[in-house]
């Protein structure tokens, strides 16, 4: 007898059996595959996913021996000897699966050890009893799924076109492969935690609902709601009711790729998610996943769905607490059974929800992650209606293969996409030359009812250039007006400003950024609201996070200089109900001598300039479309790829046929957006946050649980200045024996005050003695 995982029990009477756990666990995987027809290769994955165990070296290291034993690779050496055939290329995709099925998906060639093709030169059949062959069966015929493939080029092709051609197709079974690891991961990890769940009487994560048996009551919630605001008499509700009623009439449409483009503040948040239900509820998605571009704001949108939708149906999950970053810990998962139980503890995310809430750094790095915890949830992307808040704010140097993956989400995994946004980016593919590696097939997809007419109706604002403007004349302009907003291009800029407007004894002047954790923001938020709806002072200095999707509504706005799609954001902020004259509703855009933009902001900037001599309305669709244009053009295809990510997939003929050279791990290391990089850190300042962090010390209560419910707590912080707060002794892992450093918790409670947030900047000198009473 062979087992899989083991327990105290020395007579092993509660041992669950290798044959059983690879079953159970194959049915599962299976399970996942259906989901968009792979399911036959997602089985045999996961079949063979453990077939090293079937050795007395592992037996052996159950037991307690102390030796390492590799049981990944036998499972992927195994699966190319069984495959013959078409199906020889798909047990190639399937190999990279099980060998990374603890460590992470490989590369297939590099100096590491871990290399794909190393480690099957390696392969030995001598310490592996042939029983698993008896007991497992393996079927490896008939794995192609039925995907609409990158047909061969034309005969008269150009050669950028065919190599365009061949690109598009590797990256399409390498997109597979790792959705196949995705249902491998996830039906191993399912079937570990429901054996120790049951042998030691854990709590387990919940079950989510399925959204097709909860639809019903969340369309009549969100009829009820849509009832309520059409209520309101004013003009621009009566615009954002025609655009409800127009997006919500197309939701019959073949599902694929739509773009949703109405100026902000007519009500996109809404309309998308009305179309997400009808649009499920007509074609039958599994999901509503929606990703929003900064984790800032996501909470705010998340409330929003919660209050109109249930909390019971809503996850909200992004980087705050990634609770699988532990490379160590999951490369450690591959031999022993206290691994086994390790993966309990970092009780990976799953995106199972009916609706999900997640930032654009969430979805695309998982798209293109390698480890486990990265892409376990993967496989439930498949059939969802994946709305793109802010579509335009994908970063350029990652475009193309970002837009590769959500064309390859559209064609074979059953999701539609909205690009929804109020300055749509210019994806559409007759923009570009073919074999270009940005453009998506997007005519005749726009939801909203005549965008330009839309435009020239919703128009509140009037641009203005102003030139220089250091803190002091900020500071100035702000006296002048009671009620004011100043968005700036970092943190470092919004405090200094804050403290200027202070010192000058500025009325109403509020801070708000990223400093400051979720919960505390949605308070200051909501004072803001109420101060600007009392008529009292209101001077608000924030970063680009008041920019996406935050209702506030101004008299005036002062932008630092940025890209156009930032201007046109953060003019969303200024007479966004529509009260004001037109020509009082001033946007202010500055350049700040003191605090210079990033280089790209600054390109952007020029960008911006070069569109200002060509339109008299620059947030006309005509101007963004020109200005994105620009952009592209200025970049060239190279800028939209930067770290080489789609050219890292590559497909040729071998000995064996087609073979695959695939660099997994090297594409997840490249492709990191704007939010990555950064570390969180927990602030207990509240009741509710310290009870949380106590409750990190039981045991019993998984990880992932943990870090869903202390998200709205964290702070962001650069990785060195974590590192200089934990070496001040003002940070410290929390229950680190038990959770690793998967939660780094403030123990300095000076350093963090509501309207300041977080002040990391001088962690090095602030030595704990200084903080003594």
């Amino acid at each position: 007898m062979y087992y899989a995982h083991s327990t105290e029990d020395e007579f092993r009477r509660n041992w669950q059996p290798l044959r059983q756990h690879l079953e159970e666990t194959a049915a599962r995987a299976a399970a996942h595959g259906a989901a968009f027809g792979a399911g036959k290769a997602a089985g045999l994955a996961a079949l063979l996913h453990d077939v090293g165990k079937y050795s007395p070296d592992f037996a052996a290291r159950l037991e307690g021996g102390k030796t390492r034993v590799d049981h990944s690779t036998a499972g992927a050496a195994l699966v190319l000897e069984l495959a013959t055939g078409n199906d020889r290329l798909m047990a190639e995709i399937i190999s990279y699966a099980i060998a990374g099925h603890h460590a992470g998906l490989p590369d297939k060639r590099g100096e590491s050890l871990a290399a794909l093709s190393d480690r099957l030169t390696g392969f030995s059949h001598a310490r592996l009893d042939p029983v698993w062959r008896e007991e497992l069966a393996p079927d490896a015929s008939g794995l192609l799924p039925a995907f609409s493939w990158e047909p061969p080029p034309a005969r008269e092709a150009t050669h950028r076109e065919v190599e365009a051609s061949r690109a598009r197709l590797a990256f399409q079974f390498a997109f597979l492969g790792r959705m196949l690891f995705s249902c491998l991961v996830d039906a191993d990890f399912k079937d570990t935690e429901a054996f120790y769940g049951r042998v030691e009487g854990r709590q387990l994560e919940r079950e989510w609902p399925a959204l097709q048996t909860v639809l019903p009551g969340l369309l009549a919630a969100y009829e009820r709601r849509m009832g309520d605001l059409r209520n309101s008499n004013s003009e621009v509700n009566s615009v954002r009711s025609a655009v409800l009623d127009h997006v919500r009439s197309r939701a019959g449409e073949a599902p694929g790729l739509f773009t949703l483009t109405v100026p902000t503040g007519g009500g996109k948040t809404l309309a998308s998610l009305g179309f997400a239900l009808d649009h499920a509820r007509i074609h039958g998605h599994r999901r509503i996943i929606y990703a929003i571009p900064f984790t800032s704001i996501i909470d705010q949108t998340a409330e929003i769905f919660r209050d109109i939708l249930g909390a019971a149906v809503v996850l909200e999950h992004h980087s705050a607490i990634d609770s699988g970053r532990l490379r160590r810990e999951e490369a450690r998962m591959a031999d022993s059974d206290a691994a086994s139980r390790d993966k309990l503890k970092l009780a990976m995310e799953d995106w199972a929800a009916p609706v999900v809430v997640t930032t654009n750094v969430q979805l695309f790095e998982s798209l293109f992650a390698a480890r486990p915890s990265r892409c376990r949830k993967l496989h439930n992307v498949a059939g969802s209606i994946i709305i793109l808040d802010e579509a335009q704010t994908l970063p350029r140097p990652l475009l193309a293969p970002a837009v590769a993956a959500l064309r390859e989400l559209a064609a074979n995994y059953r999701c539609s996409i909205v690009l929804c946004t109020a300055t749509q980016p210019a994806l559409d593919a007759d923009r570009f030359p073919a074999g270009h590696p940005v453009g998506l097939p997007l005519a005749g997809r726009e939801l909203a009812p005549e965008p330009q007419d839309l435009a020239r109706k919703l128009r509140r604002v009037t641009l203005r250039f102003a030139g220089e403007m250091d803190d002091a004349a900020l500071v100035a302009a702000l006296m002048d007006q009671s009620q004011g907003l100043v968005v700036v291009n970092s943190r470092k800029h919004a405090l200094a400003l804050y403290r200027s407007a202070q010192a000058a004894g500025l009325d109403g002047a509020v801070h708000l950024s990223t400093r400051q954790h979720a919960v505390d923001r949605r308070a200051i938020l909501a004072e803001i609201r109420r101060m600007l709806m009392e008529g009292r002072p209101c001077r608000v200095i924030a970063t680009s996070l008041v920019e996406a999707g935050v209702d506030l509504d101004f008299p005036k706005v002062w932008r630092a200089e940025a890209g156009l799609d930032q201007v046109a954001q953060a003019a969303g902020r200024c007479n966004r109900e529509g009260r004001r004259p037109l020509e009082e509703s001033i946007v202010t855009i500055f350049t700040a001598p003191d605090h210079p933009p990033p280089s790209e902001i600054k390109s952007l900037s020029g960008d911006l300039g070069r569109m200002a001599d060509k339109h008299e309305d620059l947030l006309s669709p005509q101007a963004m479309e020109d200005f994105f244009g620009e952009v592209y053009w200025r970049v060239g295809p190279e800028g939209l790829d930067k770290e080489k990510i789609l050219s890292r997939f590559r497909m040729g003929p071998g000995r064996g046929g087609i073979e695959t050279d695939f660099a997994y791990r090297t594409v997840a290391e490249k492709f990191r957006m704007i939010e990555s990089g950064m570390e969180p850190v927990i602030v207990a300042n509240t009741p509710e946050a310290r009870e949380i962090v106590d409750r990190l010390g039981v045991e019993t209560i998984p990880s992932g649980t943990l870090a869903r419910q202390v998200q709205p707590y964290v702070v962001q912080v650069p990785p060195q200045a974590r590192i200089a707060l934990m070496a001040a002794g003002h940070v410290a892992f929390h229950a680190e024996k038990l959770r690793a450093d998967q939660f780094a918790v403030l123990v300095a409670d000076s350093l963090y005050r509501p309207d300041v947030g977080l002040l990391w900047d001088d962690a090095d000198y602030l030595r704990p003695e200084q903080w003594m009473v």
